[in-house]
């Protein structure tokens, strides 16, 4: 049966797939990081006895922040590496 006109069919290996898998795992991982850190440190600044500790949670999760750009980066040089246009389509 013929795909209707309006479909697209992107065909990608195996290692090309497994790559944007496991980047992907590292992203949620890491989002859920984030949430973490800021509800935690969010919970500690209730009380002005914890307030330092939640403020070194903000700080974790400012990092956190920081570290999506960097997956993202990594994933797109590790995928140039099986094809020099493959990255180019994520975004």
């Amino acid at each position: 049966m013929p795909e209707p006109a309006n479909s697209l069919t992107i065909r990608i290996g195996h290692e090309e797939l497994l790559i944007r898998r496991r980047y992907e795992v590292l992203s949620i991982i890491n989002d859920f990081l984030i949430a973490l850190w800021f509800a935690a440190g969010s919970v500690l600044f209730f009380d002005e006895s914890t307030a330092t500790a939640g403020t070194v949670l903000f700080l974790l999760g400012s990092v956190e922040l920081a570290i999506r750009p960097v997956i993202r980066l990594a994933r797109h040089v590790h995928l140039r590496r099986f094809r020099p246009n493959a990255a180019e389509q994520d975004f």
